[in-house]
């Protein structure tokens, strides 16, 4: 029997993908149609043995979070749990402080997921790997090839090539180590839980040591962080580098973070050229009466597209959303409820929920993707701000409840929620 547990993280998080989190919670924001963690149930779905989920996070739980759980496990006829951490715990304390629900029933394995990844995830095919190639492995990392400039960004891992036993891991290095980077997906035996309790106690005697010597109460601090923190990265795979209990399994699958607004329309892009194989009936066709559709388009049933309209390729339309007349859009979301009035053209953009675009209007980003075709984990997805702190060119992001007039432009802007527009923009931030 197999586990999976999802890691969400909480309000504090997300502050890159704002004003998009001010409305939902960052796991449920929708790409290719449906909630980021969506794809992550369905990937686990499809695990032969894996009987329960657990969603941790420190979200309080809400009607929306409660819905989706709900939804997610009538669809895929799987258990399901959402186990709210009291405070933020780290990558890996959620995981120590609720390893007793992890551990009922006795999982021979268990799945760890990051909630702002997004990929094609090779599940069956890493349980495969630990069962022929790493028996007694305690973990297994998923990892793909950067550039030598982007690994900087990530995990990096340096790996035997002949066993793919993880022998050196940096978190972020400040000089380049490996191209070789960690996607945030991992599948554990029960033995991780020995490194963690190791962990943990560590942390409980700095913490007490450091008290007898700066505190007023000693063995206490209210100030320090939480004796519970625990960050796989940092406390567990550096140690277990080069000890026969730590392996990658490498992949050349779509992959990427999630961190910006524009990475998810890079995200919409390759799930719906993933429903090519998967779910072809989920993509829109052409036909008599229809849109005319270019490339790969997700179109939910409820939204009402006009005849003229052309979409594609990339592009999502939610829920009960309005496409006017002559309207285009390309490599673009739009969110549940939006209006796309006549004649106007979308692009590279995400439109918020219940927003409304006036008649001729244009809103258009400006991609930072010479090559739409070269591999995913390649892609530079951009930060929304300079190291000076201006705001870089990427996709125009229009927030809830916004009121765009006809006629006008918007380009390369961030617009937050529940504004009336009254004139074009360029490169700023509408407070």
């Amino acid at each position: 029997m197999l586990k999976a547990i999802i890691l969400v993280g909480g309000p504090m998080k997300g502050t890159r993908f704002r004003p998009l989190s001010l409305e939902l919670p960052k796991p449920l924001f929708p790409v290719a149609g449906f909630p980021i963690i969506y794809h992550h149930i369905e990937a686990c779905s499809q695990v032969p043995g894996l009987r329960e989920i657990l969603v941790i996070g420190f979200y309080q739980p809400n009607e929306a979070l409660n819905r989706f759980i709900s939804q997610s496990q009538q669809e895929f006829q799987i258990q399901i749990r959402y186990l709210q951490e009291y405070t933020a715990l780290g990558t890996a304390g959620g995981i120590y402080h609720f390893r007793d629900q992890i551990l009922t029933g006795s999982p021979e394995m268990f799945f760890v997921m990051n909630a702002d990844v997004c990929g094609d995830f090779p599940l069956c095919d890493m349980v495969q790997f630990h069962k022929e190639k790493c028996p007694d492995a305690s973990g297994i990392i998923l990892g793909t090839e950067a550039t030598r400039g982007q690994s900087q960004n990530f995990g990096c891992i340096v790996e035997n090539k002949d066993t793919h036993e993880i022998l050196h891991y940096v978190e972020k290095p400040e000089t380049f180590v490996s191209t070789l980077i960690n996607c945030g997906i991992y599948l554990f035996t029960p033995e991780i839980f020995s490194t963690l309790e190791v962990t943990f106690k560590k942390n409980l005697e700095d913490n007490y040591n450091y008290c007898d010597q700066n505190c007023h109460i000693p063995g206490f601090d209210f100030q320090t962080p939480s004796k519970e923190v625990i960050r796989l990265e940092q406390d567990i795979f550096i140690p277990l580098a080069s000890t026969k209990q730590l392996f990658v399994f490498p992949t050349s699958r779509f992959w990427s973070q999630i961190k910006s607004a524009g990475a998810a329309v890079y995200a919409n892009r390759h799930y719906l050229t993933i429903y090519q194989r998967t779910h072809p009936e989920r993509l829109a066709k052409n036909g008599e009466g229809q849109p005319r559709i270019i490339g790969d388009v997700f179109i939910h049933p409820t939204a009402s597209v006009h005849p003229t309209a052309v979409l594609g390729p990339n592009v999502t339309i939610g829920r009960n959303v309005t496409v006017g007349e002559g309207v285009r859009v390309r490599e673009t979301i739009v969110l549940e409820g939006a209006t796309l009035q006549a004649h106007c053209c979308i692009l590279h953009s995400i439109v918020g929920w219940h927003s409304s675009v006036g008649v001729w209007t244009r809103v258009e980003g400006t991609p930072n993707d010479p090559n739409p075709n070269k591999p995913f984990a390649k892609l530079e997805i951009p930060c929304m701000f300079s190291s000076d702190g201006r705001l870089n060119p990427s996709i125009t992001v229009i927030g809830s409840n916004v009121q765009v007039p006809s006629e006008v432009i918007i380009l390369n802007s961030i617009v937050l929620p529940h504004k009336d527009l009254n004139g074009c923009y360029k490169n700023q931030i509408i407070l």
